[in-house]
């Protein structure tokens, strides 16, 4: 079958979908004056903003007679979900390494999946042309590495290409020859990847990516195992325990061709399609003909390991800038999230009034509160909390990641020291060149909530901290939390500057003058270790007096900035971060300070 199925995985900004830029481009999918946007295929703007690929997402090429199908997946542990899945659909894997940063965790992460799987890997050693770069180091710890994760001996025998994603070349060694561009590579891959396995029997796929669109209702993507699928034809949907969950037609077969989608009258096994016309079935269904029972199986996926809770926002500006604030508009669209991102799970509380979401990692969790503020949702969110398990023996364990921190020298001390205070163990520590120390360690997640802000301002914004998801261990007990108090308004009104003005001995200020506030309301960040409610509405007494002295000018400190992230790592556990698609509000969970100080005594009572 002349088909190519492979997956594209790296780490986080090493350059994956530049990659794919440049084989759709040198391929000939685009023509020579066609304008195409740079990372053809991060589509969504957050991963234009952002600069990660958040969601796969499938692609084709044509190379002489042989097509080629390419999965780009996120490189960020919080979205490794949907790369769990997407190593079913392929029969190959590019591994995309920096050719100055070497094998970070996230490569770690997919690697080791890859391997599972029985993928068998190409070794790209992109970045060659950066100053930095240390080609033969980073082969050796590639090696080291895929030897650590018990590779086979047929996947330590990795093909190496060295190349430079940008520039648009790929070659057998660092030095070029650049002139052949990413034929080289095309090449390695109709050598070195098989042909897709195709088994006997009628029609059966497994649902890999779902998505929705305004025309054809649910899309599903995946790898057809076996058989043969045309429009119209009768299919049925099997979950994993192999219950039937919906019978119906296929209205609609797409194929990918380049980066657009072209319907097919016929689709083949082995073969990565989207089928659209199903209303339940979801991702690991498998979708078949209505002659088989039992289903495919699907790659299992890692647990959650952060939680938080999305409330109805009921502060006094509810509904001021937002129009989508019901309970009910809130759940379902965490329900319809929750379909399409098998990482996530959503349970409704008790109360009715907030849904429970779980994560990955708060990274995952922000981004979906992000996508949801732009779709004018408005929400209140609790402080991310870890979920925590028991074992046979009745211990609370807790979730415990891998973190590598990449920092200068000069600046290692203070690092180790802060990981120490969040109950962190240090695995390892080399020098990774140009002065700069590689720290390993193994550190519980509720520690690292609201370290990388300070692991930025205590090495001046030079290090680079990676995590991933260890595994979980017996709990570390207490880690000490934020150390200042904050500065609370006790009314509500605009803002006032010359009020500010007099308060700035109290504290750095979160708001401008002229913004919004309400009682309850966060505005600042206390210099001591409590609470303290301030009036930041009160105007200058005027008077029909004059006098010669002249008013003095106002001059306040820039407030700070709170973004999404830094907003929920800030929070304490009586506090919410009240989102609207125009402002980020922190705020306490009980607005009026007499709920506030029964709250705390029960807290107390239960201590």
């Amino acid at each position: 079958m002349n088909l190519r199925n492979v997956a594209i995985i790296a780490h986080v900004d090493h350059g994956k979908t530049t990659l794919v830029d440049r084989l759709l481009q040198q391929s000939g999918t685009f023509r020579e004056n066609q304008k195409v946007a740079e990372r053809a295929m991060d589509s969504n703007d957050l991963e234009r903003e952002r600069g990660i690929t958040i969601l796969a997402k499938a692609a084709s090429v044509q190379w002489k007679d042989i097509r080629i199908n390419i999965v780009d997946t996120p490189g960020h542990a919080d979205f490794g979900g949907e790369v769990e899945r997407i190593l079913n659909m392929v029969d190959g894997a590019l591994v995309l390494v920096d050719a100055a940063e070497g094998p970070l965790p996230q490569t770690k992460f997919v690697v080791s999946k890859a391997l599972k799987v029985g993928l068998k890997p190409i070794v790209v050693i992109n970045k060659v042309d950066r100053p930095d770069a240390r080609p033969t180091e980073v082969i050796n710890e590639v090696f080291d590495l895929f030897a650590a994760l018990d590779a086979s001996e047929e996947q330590l025998d990795f093909p190496i290409l060295y190349g430079s994603a940008k520039q648009g070349w790929m070659a057998d060694s660092p030095d070029g020859p650049k002139d052949a561009g990413m034929q080289p590579l095309f090449d390695l891959i109709v050598r070195h990847v098989a042909p897709p396995q195709v088994e006997q029997g009628p029609f059966r796929m497994i649902g890999t990516i779902l998505e929705a669109n305004n025309f054809l209702g649910r899309i599903i993507t995946g790898r057809i195992s076996s058989g043969t699928i045309k429009p119209n034809q009768a299919v049925k949907v099997l979950g994993a325990d192999g219950k039937l969950i919906e019978q119906g037609r296929i209205s609609k077969i797409l194929a990918f061709r380049g980066i657009e989608r072209t319907p097919l009258d016929e689709a083949e096994a082995g073969d990565i399609v989207a089928i659209a016309g199903l209303t339940k079935g979801t991702v690991a269904d498998t979708f078949c003909d209505p002659s088989v029972d039992t289903p495919l199986q699907a790659q299992p996926i890692d647990p959650p390991t952060v939680s938080m809770s999305f409330i109805v926002n009921n502060s006094p500006l509810a509904g001021t800038e937002g129009d989508k604030v019901t309970s009910r508009m809130i759940r379902d669209r965490l329900l319809r999230e929750a379909e399409g991102n098998v990482a996530l799970r959503v349970v409704e509380a008790a109360d009715k009034d907030s849904m429970e979401v779980s994560g990955r990692g708060e990274l995952q969790l922000a981004i979906l509160i992000e996508t949801m503020r732009r779709e004018g949702f408005e929400l209140s969110v609790s402080r991310p909390r870890v979920v925590l398990q028991k074992d046979e023996a009745g211990v609370w364990q807790e979730p415990i990641e891998e973190v590598v921190i990449d920092v200068d020298e000069e600046h290692s001390g203070v690092v180790v020291q802060k990981m120490s205070e969040r109950k962190a163990e240090m695995i390892e520590m080399r020098p990774s060149g140009g002065n700069r120390l590689r720290l390993v360690f193994y550190a519980p997640t509720r520690g690292l909530i609201g370290y990388q802000g300070e692991l930025l301002t205590d090495t001046r914004g030079t290090a680079i901290m990676n995590r991933i998801f260890h595994g979980y261990a017996a709990y570390k007990g207490e880690i000490q939390g934020r150390r200042n108090g904050v500065l609370i308004s006790n009314d509500q009104g605009e803002a006032v500057a010359y009020a500010m003005f007099k308060l700035e001995d109290r504290g750095p200020m979160m708001i401008e003058p002229g913004w919004k506030v309400y009682k309850g309301m966060i505005v600042g960040e206390h210099t001591r270790d409590n609470d303290l409610e301030i009036n930041v509405l009160k105007g200058k007494q005027l008077t029909n007096i004059r006098t010669t002295s002249k008013d003095e000018a106002v001059r306040l400190t820039p407030p700070i900035r709170m973004t999404l992230e830094k907003a929920l790592a800030y929070i304490e556990d009586d506090e919410l971060v009240e989102v609207t698609p125009k402002s980020i509000r922190l705020r306490k969970k009980h607005l009026d300070p007499n709920d506030r100080k029964r709250a705390e005594k029960a807290r107390e009572a239960v201590a």
